[in-house]
């Protein structure tokens, strides 16, 4: 059994009370995934369930919060951690403390019944609405939208940065069906070039660049904005072992030296598990020797090595793994 299985069988051995107390703090997605694994769970044997009771008996047990998460306790815990004006910001994305529908409840409607609810609104709100959702159910609303609206829904996503509550409310009013009041009060991040990127990543590579394209005849900035959050220093996770040493072959060691410093450690591993040992060990100790260095040059050494990977993806030397034709 793989982990969602293990879990739709803890699950189905609680009851079906404790079992929808469980589901409450899940998310949309874990809940479909566990929802499908519990239809096909069939023929289960008692040692099968007994192994999958034990395992987690072993996890709860080297648990010390285990059955204290109430609203109070994680209140007065983030509170601690990072002082009250802070911790708001934490809470009022974690908990719904006035029972309210919120904006949240579009992560559980079908992409239809989003696009259902929102396609008559001002783009504004189209673009709010969108960039509350997770990137690939967001492209998922983004590809049923009429096309002549698609890039500007987009180019508003990622201007989108604190969105007044009062507005929040009009929209959760929208979605509720219900009164809520909208007095003006804090605001709440949402949107953004990131976000924008991450909703074109999630497209098919054949929309996304034509969605790219069209936000670069209105507007070239935003567009290469997109495009660089788009293409960041962990998509040489993605990378082949025979795309990295390609790669390797167009780079300076310099270069190298200065743009691994403070990566994330999974691409260095990567790149120096594609390197000889030697090369490797003298890559490790000139970091150490050349000590701080300014975060800018980090991010300008990175910004050359996925110029050079961009050059080769482009020639067909490598594949970036962002989708697109497949080779045989």
């Amino acid at each position: 059994m793989n982990g969602t299985e293990r879990a739709a069988l803890l699950l189905m051995t609680l009851g079906e009370q404790e079992a929808a107390e469980v589901l409450k703090y899940m998310g949309a997605k874990e809940v479909q995934e566990l929802g499908i694994a519990m239809a096909k769970l069939k023929n289960v044997s008692r040692d099968e369930a007994g192994n999958v009771l034990d395992v987690f008996i072993t996890d709860v047990e080297g648990q010390t919060a285990f059955g204290v998460n109430t609203e109070g306790y994680v209140r007065k815990l983030l509170g601690n951690a990072f002082g009250e004006s802070k911790a708001e910001a934490f809470i009022d994305r974690i908990m719904d403390s006035d029972g309210g529908i919120g904006l949240d409840a579009l992560k559980w409607m079908s992409t239809q019944d989003v696009v259902d609810i929102i396609e008559d609104e001002h783009p504004q709100i189209m673009a709010i609405v969108v960039a509350y959702l997770e990137p690939a159910q967001a492209a998922e609303v983004i590809e049923m939208l009429p096309e002549e609206i698609r890039s500007d829904i987009v180019m508003r996503v990622a201007r989108l940065s604190d969105v007044q509550q009062s507005a929040l409310a009009e929209i959760e009013n929208l979605i509720a069906a219900k009164s809520q009041t909208t007095s003006r009060g804090p605001t709440r991040k949402v949107g953004g070039d990131k976000v924008a990127a991450e909703i074109v990543n999630a497209l098919k590579p054949e929309r996304g660049e034509e969605l790219l394209e069209q936000i670069k005849e209105k507007n070239e900035e935003l567009s290469e904005r997109i495009q660089e959050m788009m293409f960041q220093f962990e998509v040489l996770l993605k990378v082949d072992d025979r795309g990295i040493q390609a790669l390797l072959r167009e780079i300076s060691n310099d270069l190298l030296v200065v743009a691994l410093k403070g990566c994330d450690p999974e691409i260095s591993d990567k790149i120096m598990g594609n390197m000889s040992k030697r090369a490797a060990t003298l890559l490790r100790e000139d970091m150490e020797v050349k000590g701080p260095i300014k975060l800018s040059d980090v991010e300008t050494a990175q910004k050359e090595i996925l110029d050079v990977a961009r050059k080769l993806a482009d020639s067909g030397d490598i594949d970036l793994g962002q989708g697109g034709e497949e080779y045989v």
